[in-house]
């Protein structure tokens, strides 16, 4: 998942200390990124804002601009899974980085610290340091692999 790249990122455990993040910064909670907020702390994983705007019956315009605002300041993150629109989660303590099947749309989540050989590897022979929250690891799970 991204966050601009001069932002640290921001975990908090509530809505609460969500919105104290927020004034702190000079921002005020409105009930559209109230809602927002409450929406990406009852999902169990990244959700598109297309989902979040039908759910909360807030208009689409409204939930992206809420979520960029909440990515600027560190609390939100996105990532491309597939060929969909970008999902949006909550930044957490404990951040995490995909494989995705492009066969059966398959997500796996893995640590940073399970990729670090392959990192190595490319930076070794690339001179890249490579991230895979944003855009993930595409491929073939093993059970798709086995198929073919």
């Amino acid at each position: 998942m991204t966050t601009s790249p001069d932002v640290p990122p921001l975990a908090v455990h509530n809505v609460v200390q969500a919105a104290e993040a927020l004034r702190e910064s000079g921002l005020r909670l409105s009930t559209p990124r109230r809602l927002v907020l409450e929406a990406l702390f009852a999902a169990d994983g990244p959700v598109a804002a297309s989902d979040l705007a039908r759910d909360l019956a807030i208009d689409e315009s409204s939930v992206y601009r809420n979520l960029e605002v909440l990515e600027h300041h560190g609390l939100v993150r996105h990532v491309h899974l597939g060929h969909s629109a970008g999902l949006y989660t909550l930044v957490s303590e404990d951040e995490v980085e995909y494989l995705y099947c492009e066969r059966c749309a398959k997500v796996t989540t893995v640590t940073p610290a399970q990729l670090d050989s392959v990192r190595k590897r490319i930076h070794r022979e690339f001179g890249f340091t490579a991230r895979f929250a944003h855009f993930p690891i595409v491929g073939l799970c093993e059970d798709c692999a086995a198929d073919r």
